[in-house]
């Protein structure tokens, strides 16, 4: 898709990802990682009978993947022509219901916004964050990335 095509999906679905298992082995790597290791996300027995009855991903394990997991899985707009694509940060995050172990998740984009720049162009994302079989979104987040062409 070129930026100009992009111009006129303001306001539409351009991009869906694939479905990212949400395994514990990510959850822990995660954990280890942020240094982040509260039972709810790596003590199954614990977690079972907390308020979720099984462990979770972090919010922020969820967020994580529109940088990386679902940019590779089609959660961008393809933009052939780009050199790079750098994420610029966020708007606005909300973490709307918890990501059992063992879910599946994916990303829907809306493309809120393009501007223009020197050498790049800004896209503003409105991402929808999925549970494979659940209504409630794991996350809303409005991302912000430069495309250097």
């Amino acid at each position: 898709m070129s930026i100009s095509d992009l111009k006129n999906r303001v306001g539409q679905e351009v991009a869906l990802s694939a479905w990212v298992p949400v395994t514990q082995e990510r959850v822990n790597a995660f954990a280890d990682a942020t240094g982040d290791h509260q039972f709810i996300h790596v003590d199954a027995e614990k977690a079972a009978q907390g308020p979720f009855g099984t462990t979770i991903a972090h919010g922020f394990l969820t967020l994580s993947l529109l940088a990386g997991e679902f940019m590779n899985q089609g959660g961008l707009p393809n933009l052939g022509n780009a050199r790079i694509i750098v994420n610029y940060g966020l708007n606005k995050v909300r973490f709307l219901a918890p990501v059992p172990v063992g879910s599946r998740l994916r990303n829907r984009a809306v493309l809120h916004s393009l501007e223009e720049g020197q050498g790049f162009v800004q896209i503003t994302l409105q991402n929808t964050i999925e549970i494979d079989g659940q209504d409630k979104p794991a996350c809303i987040a409005e991302t912000v990335f430069r495309v250097y062409l």
